[in-house]
């Protein structure tokens, strides 16, 4: 394969060419490499793990050397737009970003097709899990992950009444984690009791076969009990029903993974109600990991409220244990742009995992008190609920009887939990007992095969055929697209010209969707806003506005708006005028240059601001200011009026003249850049003085408006402006 270029794009054309011969280049689960200790510029980390040799470090790491500290869990991010050649491109943005477990949404009614799908058609609600699907982003990943420098694990769900054939491909193709727990089958898409399970022994021994990390979905009784909270010891007991009965069909206790979900979220005391949930678990199914995923069941729209419930969850994670930390956005349930809050979402985590660093060698929890009291209650509810289940008859009685997602604290109950029929449901009747000469060569195999009768050896049942498909991938049928009209290559002819850079649109989710979002404040109740927004996104030419977030600031006094919309143009990226690529003088030239030529400054913050800190980063020596280069800095403090900061000029009979000014209100920013350029006028010393101004709203082009020389604006640092004073004061000499 080609190696991939940082500073190029994918080749989708190139990863869909001869998928037929692709053959992943490894397969199983891969945890991350501890490293603790790691030093990485000036800090040194307790329990983070081994660096990416390619990523993304988050914002502040440039002032770092740009370090990118990697904590210790898995981060996961979801993949479900819809459209697998889009996802793939969203894939490297995420594992440039730390994201090592990579999971793929199925769509929606998968769940229900009986067999294996074929062809590429475009997804609703997911991703149309086939061969062609899982075979190019396998063979992506493969290529990602030898970009950054860290295995990438590939995953989806082995659920449905196709489980085992899923199981099957899943092992063939090189996925390396999958979702597979019966009574997630049985509860939401109600598939019969018996199918689900011995489907799940025959898709469990698939898993275990191919080193598959397996992780379970009884975190989905949150999302449909009425009262989340109440069903903690309800969450237990499917935990370890699953997780017990995986390891007894032959799934080793560490590829066994329990989808923990604290069951709150705001505004709940939710460390208060949570922890104590996460320590009962872990007590009871301690010998398994846990992947922590966020509560989503209650958030409504806002990524800033989506967010702080991810970070708190996160506390739980490092307070107690998580192995994986999957980072699941708002995005399912409102429908935004997906590429930008994935990466925002891993990056929630590397900084919050990281920022927590070394946490539990500082505090303990308490052995005694309320946690440990509510812990207990937990436990002991569980283990009342699992001995009613046996008393009345076992799991499938107490499923027909509505036991599980009753909305009530065990031992109470509402009646209205999710009641399915042992003799009912999808697939009923379509189990068959094995006849005693049934014979089944291949490997993986759940149960009695026979082969023995044929001159097999049943411990390696394959070999009686030369090897089934797990040995001899000549036998794999591959099948491409069956629908001409439906199909990534007549998805990617529409796109073309955006996937090779002649042409450039906005998108959130696939390419060249056009879509964008906007934020806006509206001072007005939220129905008059929302109409208002909708209105702006009209006359502002987008296609299709849709509101997809309000938060009341006040009920009379205005609404914060999200909203999105597709722009219906392009950008031709040949017509496009870039900014000259900053360029900075050696230390040399600057130490000559203001040698030989002393320079001295008059500076302050202007108006009526009070901010200092950016002005004295771009002066001090220890912030790496112009100082360091020897220019002679007079520094006249903040809210200096412009009539003092020409005069001190005057008097000073200073070179130049900085005005740090942020407060941008009414642009007084830039009005008082050009009262300072008119007063040097007035005053006769326009011609002998450099003006410069700086903030993070300036404008450097708007700044040169209002007739001052230069404008910084927000990361501006003290090179920028000694490189420029110094060559502002060569060209003046006639020297540039």
């Amino acid at each position: 394969m080609t190696e991939l270029k940082r500073n190029e794009k994918l080749d989708i054309q190139n990863i869909l060419k001869d998928l037929d011969q692709y053959e992943p280049k490894r397969r199983g689960w891969h945890w991350r490499k501890p490293a603790p200790g790691i030093k990485m510029g000036p800090f040194e980390y307790k329990d983070c793990s081994e660096p990416l040799k390619n990523g993304v470090g988050l914002p502040p790491a440039k002032f770092f050397g740009d370090i990118d500290p990697q904590p210790l869990p898995v981060i996961t991010t979801e993949i479900a737009s819809g459209r697998f050649e889009d996802d793939i491109r969203r894939m490297r943005m995420a594992a440039w970003h730390g994201a090592d477990h990579i999971m793929v949404i199925r769509h929606m009614g998968q769940s229900h097709i009986d067999g294996l799908m074929e062809g590429t058609p475009q997804g609703i609600g997911g991703v149309p899990i086939t061969r062609k699907q899982v075979r190019a982003q396998r063979k992506a990943l493969d290529i990602i992950e030898e970009e950054v420098g860290r295995p990438i694990n590939y995953h989806s769900y082995v659920s449905g009444v196709a489980g085992p054939d899923v199981a099957v491909m899943f092992a063939e193709e090189g996925i390396n984690g999958a979702h597979q727990d019966p009574q997630y089958n049985v509860l939401y898409r109600d598939i019969n009791c018996v199918r689900s399970f011995v489907d799940a022994c025959e898709s469990k021994k698939v898993m275990a076969w191919a080193g598959m990390l397996q992780i379970d979905g009884a975190h989905n009784a949150n999302a449909t009990a009425r009262e989340a909270w109440k069903i903690m010891p309800e969450l237990i007991v499917q935990h370890a029903i699953n997780s017990l009965f995986s390891e007894k069909v032959g799934i080793s206790p560490d590829l066994i993974s329990l989808s923990t979900v604290p069951p709150t979220a705001t505004p709940a005391p939710a460390v208060y109600t949570d922890l104590p949930y996460a320590v009962a678990l872990r007590d009871i199914c301690g010998r398994y990991k846990m992947r922590a995923q966020q509560n989503t069941k209650y958030i409504c729209s806002s990524a800033r409220e989506a967010t702080v419930t991810h970070v708190l969850n996160m506390l739980i994670s490092k307070l107690t244990s998580a192995d994986i930390q999957s980072t699941i956005t708002p995005d399912e349930g409102r429908n935004v742009p997906w590429h930008i809050y994935n990466i925002e979402a891993c990056d929630n985590a590397k900084q919050t995992l990281v920022g927590l660093d070394g946490l539990m060698d500082m505090i303990e929890l308490k052995k005694d008190g309320p946690l440990r009291d509510m812990a207990r209650d937990l436990k002991e509810r569980a283990c009342l609920f699992m001995e009613e289940i046996l008393e009345v008859g076992g799991y499938f009685q107490a499923v027909q009887e509505g036991f599980f997602v009753d909305s009530a604290k065990y031992p109470e109950r509402n009646g209205d939990g999710i009641a399915r029929k042992i003799e009912g449901g999808v697939g009923y009747g379509f189990i068959f007992e094995r006849a005693e000469d049934y014979m089944a060569p291949v490997t993986a195999h759940f149960g009695y095969n026979n082969v023995e009768q044929y001159g097999g050896n049943p411990e390696d049942p394959a070999a009686l055929i030369g090897g089934c498909t797990f040995e001899d991938r000549s036998k794999i049928v591959f099948i491409d697209e069956l629908d001409e009209t439906d199909c990534v290559d007549v998805r990617i002819e529409k796109v073309k010209k955006y996937l090779e850079g002649k042409a450039l649109k906005p998108e959130v989710e696939w390419c060249a969707d056009g879509t964008i979002l906007l934020t806006m404040c509206i001072p007005a109740n939220t129905r008059v806003s929302e109409a208002a927004a909708l209105e702006i996104g009209r006359k502002l030419g987008l296609e299709n506005p849709e509101v997809i977030s309000k938060e009341v600031l006040q009920e009379a006094e205005g609404t914060r708006i999200e909203m999105k919309g597709k722009v219906t143009f392009d950008i031709d990226p040949e017509t496009l005028v870039l900014p000259p690529e900053p360029h900075y003088l050696s230390d040399a030239v600057l130490y000559k240059e203001f040698s030989d030529h002393p320079m001295k400054v008059v500076c302050g913050t202007v108006g009526e601001d009070e901010h200092s800190v950016g002005l004295r980063e771009i002066i001090n020596i220890k912030h790496g200011g112009i100082e360091k280069w020897g220019i002679q800095v007079e520094y006249l403090g903040t809210s200096v009026p412009v009539e003092k900061l020409v005069d001190a000029a005057i008097e000073l009979n200073a070179d130049a003249i900085l005005a740090s000014t942020i407060i941008s209100h009414d642009n007084v920013h830039y009005k008082n850049m050009k009262r300072i350029n008119d007063l040097a006028v007035e005053k006769g010393i326009r011609d002998k003085v450099i003006i410069a101004a700086g903030g993070t709203q300036v404008v450097p082009e708007e700044a040169r408006k209002t007739g001052i020389d230069e404008g910084f604006g927000r990361d501006s640092h003290g090179i920028d402006v000694a490189t420029f004073l110094a060559e502002e004061a060569m060209r003046r000499r006639g020297e540039l």
